[in-house]
């Protein structure tokens, strides 16, 4: 398993495991974007420190950012392998939760 920082450019780097925990010493590392929506949703696009690739031969790309809406389900994920792709994704997301009907999701307060 590799595991990973980000330079200032937003680039990954691989690190140690030992080296992998400074990702949660340092918010603006780990978190891209974070948006609560009106409409009760949270969308949320993080480096997630980990590759998170099924692809494991030679010249695969690691996965390491994630974007989910939360609704109380976990309905929605996308996973990219760079930063730009997970900003973009971040903002499809969050047109895709402004979608939403809030009384069409079941979330486990409502049950």
């Amino acid at each position: 398993m590799d595991f990973y920082l980000l330079d200032e450019n937003k680039q990954p780097y691989k690190v140690s495991l030992e080296e992998s925990y400074k990702i949660y010493q340092d918010p603006n590392m780990k978190i891209v974007q974070q948006d609560k929506l009106d409409n009760g949703l949270f969308v949320s696009t993080v480096f997630l420190g980990m590759d998170h690739s099924w692809d494991q031969s030679l010249n695969h790309k690691p996965v390491l950012w994630e974007t989910m809406i939360f609704d109380g389900k976990d309905e929605y994920q996308e996973r990219y392998t760079s930063y730009e792709d997970a900003v973009e994704g971040h903002k499809k997301a969050l047109e895709i939760a402004k979608l939403y009907d809030k009384s069409n999701i079941s979330t486990e307060n409502n049950n």
